[in-house]
């Protein structure tokens, strides 16, 4: 188990939530494909649930408010140290605010913004909540990438800017307009396509979006799961250097990718 104890680093994917029509089609749905159980935080936090694996937070799930649009997707939210100082970082680089900085409880500090590209995250400055307690290990996220259809220059600086993340084309990649994004450490923590968008669920065209990988056991094994609970499959499980990769969508459309990593290198 690869498991976090506190906050992570400036920059660092720390947390995922989604807003459904049917949050109990989606607790079926993803609980049988992830093993996940759901802890309702009551009418006072909107009925917003936490979805626990092995008795740790790994992800959030909520019903999208009525007057919000029929389309969904997973959010990342990145690690910050100061919430009200990444949002300034981020409007000065040319995002825009979509929710500001607020206190979510005793629990932490967040924000919403949109890139310039229109790749819509969160901020997410833990207290209590840090993040997600497990990641990399089956039924927990792995990885993440930002699609955006055209350009991506813009969307790579304007995260270079927020969070001083290193920016490379990845090798192996010749032909795609693919970087991989690492903090300043040096520890790779996501990438972005450029000349791709997503379809979001409930969507009709592409937009920039992020995207969520999560780790399974089999991949082939989670794609039979993901049919037998409603989901579609975009992309069959294929083998890559990084792991047996499959791009699939729950019953609301909602894209993601599973993802069994590949064998880390002998040292």
């Amino acid at each position: 188990m690869t498991k976090v104890t506190g906050n992570s680093p400036e920059g660092t994917p720390t947390w995922l939530d989604i807003g459904v029509p049917d949050l109990d089609r989606a607790k079926a749905f993803y609980g049988a494909l992830f093993g996940w159980d759901f802890e309702d935080a009551g009418p006072e936090a909107g009925h917003y649930h936490t979805c626990m694996l092995r008795g740790e937070p790994v992800a959030g799930m909520m019903l999208n408010p009525e007057e919000e649009p029929d389309v969904y997707w997973w959010s990342v939210y990145f690690a910050t140290d100061d919430c009200d100082g990444s949002v300034k970082r981020a409007t000065d680089a040319g995002g825009e605010v979509v929710v500001p900085a607020m206190d979510v409880m005793d629990m932490g500090r967040m924000a919403i913004i949109r890139d310039p590209r229109g790749g819509q995250f969160g901020l997410w400055q833990g207290r209590t909540h840090t993040g997600s307690r497990i990641v990399n290990e089956h039924g927990s996220f792995v990885w993440n990438d930002l699609f955006v259809p055209g350009d991506a220059g813009p969307a790579r600086e304007f995260y270079k800017a927020l969070f001083g993340y290193q920016v490379e084309p990845m090798q192996g990649a010749e032909g795609l307009d693919y970087t991989t994004v690492a903090r300043p450490d040096g520890r790779f923590i996501g990438g972005v396509l450029g000349g791709e968008g997503l379809v979001l669920g409930g969507g009709s065209e592409e937009v920039a979006s992020w995207l969520t990988y999560f780790a399974v056991d089999d991949a082939d094994a989670a794609v039979r799961q993901v049919r037998d609970g409603g989901g579609t499959v975009d992309e069959e499980p294929a083998d890559t250097p990084y792991g047996r990769i499959a791009t699939v969508r729950d019953p609301f459309g909602v894209p993601f990718r599973v993802m069994k990593p590949a064998p880390a290198p002998e040292s």
